[in-house]
C-alpha cells in the first residue's frame, strides 16, 4: 500500500487550519467573556455606590432629626465614601457583596 505524500500535506495543513480557527474561536469567547465579566463588575461598582450613597443619606436624615442640622462629619465621610469606590470600583463592589453576605448570614442565623 502506498501513501501520497500529498494527500498527507493536505491532511496536516487542513488540521493546522482547523487548529488556527479554533484558537481564534477560543480567544474570542474569552475576550467577550471578559468583557461580560467586566460590565457585571462595573454594575456592581455602580450598584455598590448607589446603596452606600442612599445608606449615608438615610443616616443622615436620621441624625438631622436628632441634631436638628446637617453634620459636616457625614458629608466628609459621604465624600471619603465615593471617592474610594470610584478609585476601587471593584475592590468596592466585592466589599459590598461580602457585607451583603455576612449580614445575610446573620439574619438567616438569627431567624433559627
Amino acid at each position: 500500500m502506498t501513501v501520497d505524500p500529498m494527500s498527507t500535506v493536505l491532511d496536516e495543513d487542513e488540521a493546522a487550519s482547523g487548529a488556527d480557527e479554533a484558537v481564534d474561536s477560543a480567544q474570542k469567547a474569552l475576550k467577550e467573556s471578559l468583557a461580560a465579566a467586566e460590565r457585571s463588575l462595573m454594575d456592581a461598582a455602580r450598584t455598590a455606590e448607589r446603596v452606600i450613597r442612599d445608606g449615608i443619606e438615610a443616616v443622615k436624615a436620621q441624625s438631622r432629626a436628632y441634631t436638628g442640622t446637617n453634620t459636616p462629619s457625614l458629608d466628609e465621610a459621604q465624600r471619603y465614601v465615593v471617592e474610594r469606590v470610584k478609585e476601587r470600583p471593584v475592590t468596592a463592589a466585592l466589599a459590598g457583596l461580602g457585607v451583603g453576605f455576612l449580614l445575610g448570614v446573620l439574619l438567616s442565623a438569627r431567624g433559627k
